[in-house]
């Protein structure tokens, strides 16, 4: 345990470093002009992600028009890819996968490596 302390400092470092450069308007967020809730981010692996975003999903869908973007992880494809009945895990990734095919593909799912690339061509092809 204590060799993990200096790691911690390391990360606060890295993440203080990374949020100065977003204040400073170095980094650049970008705001869009729908709700959006992301699950995830910092964790991976094991943390319950896929069921809370199946969750969420159960919750809403009745009332709002919703979309699902993951970054697709250990697919074989690169850029933006919209789940179809003919996807495969090895094009979308597992975990969006089992999400198209969980809820009968009545939820877009789209796969992109950046998420404002995602968010940008979901809303072109009005799937939200």
């Amino acid at each position: 345990m204590i060799f993990t302390y200096p790691m911690s400092w390391l990360y606060a470092t890295a993440v203080w470093i990374r949020n100065m450069l977003y204040d400073d308007h170095i980094l650049r967020s970008t705001k869009v002009n729908i709700p959006t809730i992301c699950v995830g981010n910092l964790a991976v692996g094991g943390t319950g992600k896929t069921p809370h975003t199946e969750y969420i999903i159960k919750e809403l869908q009745n009332r709002y028009n919703i979309a699902i973007l993951s970054r697709g992880y250990k697919r074989k494809t690169k850029g933006f890819v919209i789940a179809t009945k003919d996807s495969t895990p090895n094009q979308i990734g597992d975990e969006p996968y089992q999400m198209y095919s969980k809820f009968n593909g009545s939820i877009p799912v789209a796969v992109c490596e950046n998420r404002r690339v995602g968010i940008a061509k979901l809303l072109d092809i009005k799937v939200m």
